[in-house]
């Protein structure tokens, strides 16, 4: 049945549809929402060519209008990680996403160009290893071209501001534990914020990949309410897990 509310999901650098896979089908079980996501280009391990970060931008873009010309009558991104910065250049852009909800945005990041890339360091995170099996951590840094970390540099440079500029309502989603994006970069981005109609979704010891581990469930509810909750009733408004 075609419903009122749509929801498009962007997944993060390295990752794939996979990643928010369980979140997807919270919400698609609430009956209140359609649920779409995608790979962004370069993201399948068919496909081995060098995306760029306008590619990864011009296509979150057409899967947008596609939802726009579908007539929704309300629209909400979900981004996780790159696709967060990705998705505040969306909200910005486009007056048809009516909330936005940033799951550990990379709007910075611990890696750094100086320090060898996001890929290089991967390996040295025990908690990485730890959430991730050997073989899955391979297969995500290896369907790459490590060009394509330039890439995500640059989208962070070009698109990092976006998200002080927007109005409508955002959530933000971000584990204490976080050894990819640090946590304390969401905290200053949300205190920044002029916008009142914001929530901060703590989750205490948890690490970069939020949708895995015992506090899935609960994290997934409170996102859904934050999506069904009606704007006037949206305020500046703090939780912990």
């Amino acid at each position: 049945m075609f419903k009122n509310k749509a929801i498009l999901i962007i997944h993060g650098f390295a990752g794939g549809t996979y990643d928010e896979e369980y979140l997807a089908n919270f919400l698609e079980l609430n009956k209140k929402f359609d649920v779409f996501f995608f790979t962004l280009p370069g993201h399948d391990v068919k496909d081995k060519r060098k995306a760029t970060c306008d590619e990864w931008i011009n296509e979150s873009e057409r899967q947008l209008k596609r939802l726009i010309r579908c007539n929704y009558k309300k629209i909400y991104i979900i981004g996780h990680s790159m696709g967060g910065v990705i998705a505040a250049h969306l909200a910005k852009k486009y007056k048809q996403v009516k909330k936005l909800v940033l799951v550990a945005p990379a709007f910075t990041s611990l890696a750094s160009k100086e320090e060898g890339g996001l890929l290089s360091i991967i390996f040295k995170i025990p908690d990485i290893i730890k959430a991730y099996s050997y073989n899955e951590l391979i297969t995500r840094v290896t369907k790459l071209p490590l060009k394509s970390e330039k890439e995500f540099f640059k989208l962070i440079d070009l698109y990092k501001n976006d998200v002080k500029s927007i109005d409508i309502p955002v959530m933000f989603v971000h584990g204490t534990s976080d050894q990819l994006v640090p946590y304390k970069s969401s905290e200053k981005i949300y205190n920044e914020l002029k916008n009142d109609k914001k929530v901060f979704l703590t989750i205490n010891d948890y690490y970069h990949d939020v949708f895995k581990g015992k506090k899935v469930d609960d994290i997934c509810y409170h996102i859904e309410r934050f999506l069904k909750l009606n704007n006037r009733k949206i305020k500046n408004e703090k939780i912990e897990l």
